[in-house]
């Protein structure tokens, strides 16, 4: 798409403002004034507790329900964003690098999960750190019932989130910063800090950690322009997380802080 196709600089701004706030900038402010009550209320950080993947409903089958309309839910900013990034005729696969032959997309994966390595080891022992700290909180990964169907409603929302949180964060804030006239550096750091302020409610170690993995990614993306490995890798991190407490000895969990 030619510099005279894309709208302008206003009409721009104000669409990464309107995408921004029906998502991940709105978990950004909200986990902001949520790190706020923390370090106001009682008990102190260190002894809270969130929760993520909560039930939705006391009957099973209204559970299951909601947990997949909600998940639906919140790739509605990633529909809204995919359309806005082709107006024009623009097209968004070649845009993010949702292209190739089967072999690059077995690449892809193979280097999703070798970012989640790198990002996840330290990732837990930063947590730990932070629970040894009392700087972050309890992060409870499932209030699922115990369910036939907890464990893919657990998998599908570790896919959610890496797809949300890519291709808004990572894949559309940095293309439309460039079509702004923002240098590489600049749209890579707010990228990363956007990542980091919707993880505020976990304690700023988690949300610090967050940005270091948010600089990774986006200078990732910004240099081989694929998104497809940072869905990977945030899959991979997200569905160890969420499955992992289910599987893994209780001793470590205790000694992790997680349980």
């Amino acid at each position: 798409m030619s510099e005279s196709a894309l709208p302008s600089r206003r009409r721009l701004r104000a669409e990464v403002v309107i995408v921004l706030g029906l998502s991940l900038g709105y978990y950004a402010i909200s986990a902001a004034l949520t790190l706020i009550e923390r370090y106001l209320a009682e008990p102190t950080i260190g002894q809270q507790v969130t929760q993520l993947n909560r039930s939705r409903s006391e009957l099973d089958v209204l559970d299951l329900m909601q947990q997949v309309t909600y998940q639906a839910y919140l790739l509605m900013p990633v529909a809204l964003a995919v359309y806005l990034l082709s107006a024009g005729g623009r097209r968004v696969r070649p845009l993010l690098g949702l292209t190739g032959p089967a072999r690059a997309w077995w690449k892809d994966l193979g280097v999703g999960v070798g970012l989640a390595a790198c990002i996840g080891l330290p990732g837990l022992a930063l947590y730990a750190i932070g629970r040894a700290l009392g700087q972050t909180v309890r992060v409870d990964t499932s209030g699922l019932p115990d369910a036939w169907w907890s464990a893919a409603v657990l998998l599908l929302s570790a896919a959610v989130a890496g797809v949300l949180e890519e291709t808004i964060a990572v894949g559309y804030l940095l293309t439309r910063l460039r079509d702004l006239g923002w240098g590489a550096p600049a749209a890579i750091v707010a990228s990363a800090l956007l990542r980091g302020a919707y993880h505020l409610y976990q304690g700023w170690p988690m949300a610090l950690g967050n940005v270091v993995m948010g600089l990774v990614f986006a200078w990732w993306f910004h240099r081989t322009g694929r998104l497809a490995p940072l869905i990977f890798a945030h899959w991979t991190l997200d569905a160890v997380a969420f499955i992992g407490p289910e599987v893994v000895p209780q001793e470590w969990l205790v000694d992790l802080g997680i349980t």
